[in-house]
């Protein structure tokens, strides 16, 4: 295929240059908003828009007459106690795949540390070993690595031909989104309703013995929840926070008292964007907000002086906080929406609905002040095939199974009915008699974040959907979509900039964010955007708007 060998020969050129793209945001907490629960679907596709029963697998022209392993490459650790229950999974899935079309898949996972750089570097190698890979614009390089020839180009009459039930259902304008210079490089996740913005999880009831009947709504709502918990339960530490959640703290003052939207994997601290109104003039609020950071720099100081976290906050490195407020012993969790979803829930996990019937959970959601919330992109996961692939036809052709047919994707993602999981007459998912949550969870397992879909998804009857669906439906009628999801920045001759504001911004922010920095608000921020301008941001805002004004006008 003409485009597989060009994109062959400019990966090899490409290979060393390939493994120092990593972003700047590779954290595990960042690759760790990919997971999360479902809902229903957020777009209806009908049956008359894909091909016809019979058809799974392509035209019947297609030779598949060779048995062929296709290698899936993920992100997370290996299955290791729920291995056996793990493999029973594959050896069902196998059966189908090598059935409809003569593959079977085996799954390669990039464990978690360092997991950017090892994922590019077998990206990178072109061996052959790896075929599906799973990949995302905002936290696995997806452009990077297209860019550099690692991922193959997708012809429409290759997507037509090998993913006929994926290409129907994927509309034009989401197959646009997941071109670079022209041509289809992406399968988008583009029909699960997701949503990874943080914000802060809280005790509602607690909120309204505070006085807040409502619950808390504001970051001024937030503080005097904070006040009320230190005082009515002096044993509580509000939040035991580890310390790194610095630069998302700020983060999400910034946007919910501003019309800010940040640009994608720029860097960790997503310095850089536009504003609602204006979002292909790009600035930063870190230098031109002063009077706002000077706000949040003194609310900070308050929240220390009250006591919202450990005194040794900055050196506590390590937090049960998640699971303390399971169990009661913590007022506030700071995480996405995805985290609520789980946290709001009856699960066996969650004993404080036990131990206390009155307990209910709340979340305040970073911009629910200001109405600022933007949609997840339709490819923070996707589906890509490595240029190295020797065969691609057919890894599209199982992805295409993965993603559409209903008996692949409950195993890939579920495990098998019966024994990982189960339905119960409501339709709802469901473990089995005798489950084990440690030997027999599939649930998560294999990552499938680049495929899931609503249509084929089964509800868990654990959570709290009457709740999920409210607050989905609030964020959907004030959300706009990411607007930057074609801007591939070349940040060659600004990555040593980038690093240092990096190295400033974090260095600054855990003493604001923590309220542990000398002397005045108005002196740290002075301070701290003296640095940036020393370190060259506004020559790095001003590049950025270079390159917007080339694509966008």
């Amino acid at each position: 295929m003409k485009k597989k060998l060009v994109a062959l020969l400019l990966a090899a050129s490409m290979v060393i240059g390939l493994v120092g793209c990593g972003s700047a945001s590779d954290s595990k907490s960042t690759a760790a908003d990919s997971s999360g629960s479902s809902s229903e679907s957020a777009e209806e596709i009908t049956e008359e828009s894909v091909p016809a029963a019979g058809e799974e697998s392509a035209a019947a022209d297609i030779d598949t007459s060779e048995h062929v392993v296709i290698t899936y490459m993920t992100t997370g650790e290996t299955p290791s106690g729920t291995k056996d229950k793990f493999d029973e999974m594959m050896v069902e899935l196998n059966k189908i795949l090598t059935e409809k079309v003569n593959a079977e898949l085996q799954i390669y996972f990039i464990p978690w540390t360092d997991y950017l750089a090892n994922y590019n570097l077998t990206l990178a190698s072109m061996d052959g070993t790896v075929d599906l890979v799973g990949t995302a614009s905002d936290w696995l390089d997806a452009w990077p690595n297209a860019k550099n020839g690692a991922l193959l180009e997708l012809s429409e009459d290759m997507l037509k031909t090998y993913a006929p039930k994926t290409w129907a259902s994927v509309p034009a304008e989401n197959w646009d989104l997941c071109k670079y210079n022209g041509d289809i490089y992406l399968m988008p996740e583009d029909n699960y309703a997701q949503w990874t913005n943080h914000g802060f999880i809280y005790r509602l009831d607690w909120a309204k013995e505070a006085g807040l009947k409502d619950g808390v709504h504001s970051w001024a709502d937030l503080t005097e929840y904070f006040r009320y918990v230190k005082k009515a339960y002096p044993d509580i530490i509000p939040w035991d926070s580890d310390g790194t959640q610095y630069a998302q703290m700020v983060g999400g003052y910034i946007q919910s008292n501003s019309n800010y939207v940040s640009i994608d994997g720029l860097n960790s601290g997503a310095m850089w964007g536009g504003a609602k109104d204006d979002l292909y003039t790009i600035y930063s609020p870190y230098v031109t907000e002063t009077d706002l950071l000077v706000e949040y720099a003194k609310l900070m100081k308050e929240w220390d002086d009250i006591g919202v976290w450990k005194t040794d906050v900055l050196n506590n490195t390590v937090s049960t906080n998640r699971d303390d407020y399971r169990i009661g012993r913590v007022a506030a969790e700071q995480h996405h929406t995805q985290t609520w979803t789980d946290l709001v829930s009856h699960t066996p996990a969650n004993t404080i609905y036990d131990d206390n019937p009155d307990a209910e959970t709340g979340f305040f959601y970073f911009g629910e002040e200001s109405q600022n919330v933007v949609a997840l992109s339709i490819t923070h996961g996707a589906m890509a095939v490595s240029a190295g692939s020797k065969n691609p036809e057919r890894a599209l052709m199982v992805y295409d199974l993965l993603r559409k047919n209903p008996d692949c994707y409950k195993l890939l993602c579920y495990g098998v009915q019966g024994v990982s999981w189960d339905m119960d007459e409501n339709g709802l998912r469901t473990t089995p008699e005798g489950y084990n949550q440690d030997t027999d969870n599939i649930n998560g397992t294999t990552n499938f974040w680049w495929g899931r879909n609503d249509d084929l998804e089964i509800r868990d009857a654990s959570r709290n959907w009457d709740e999920i669906d409210k607050l989905y439906e609030k964020y959907d009628s004030i959300k706009i979509e990411y607007p930057y999801g074609q801007f591939v920045a070349d940040v060659d001759l600004i990555q040593s900039q980038i690093n240092n504001i990096n190295e400033i911004h974090t260095n600054y922010m855990k003493q604001i964010s923590y309220g542990k920095y000398a002397g005045t608000a108005e002196d740290i921020v002075a301070e701290y955007q003296a640095a940036l301008e020393a370190a060259g941001i506004n020559e790095v805002t001003a590049e950025l708007q270079r390159q917007f004004d080339e694509l966008y006008k």
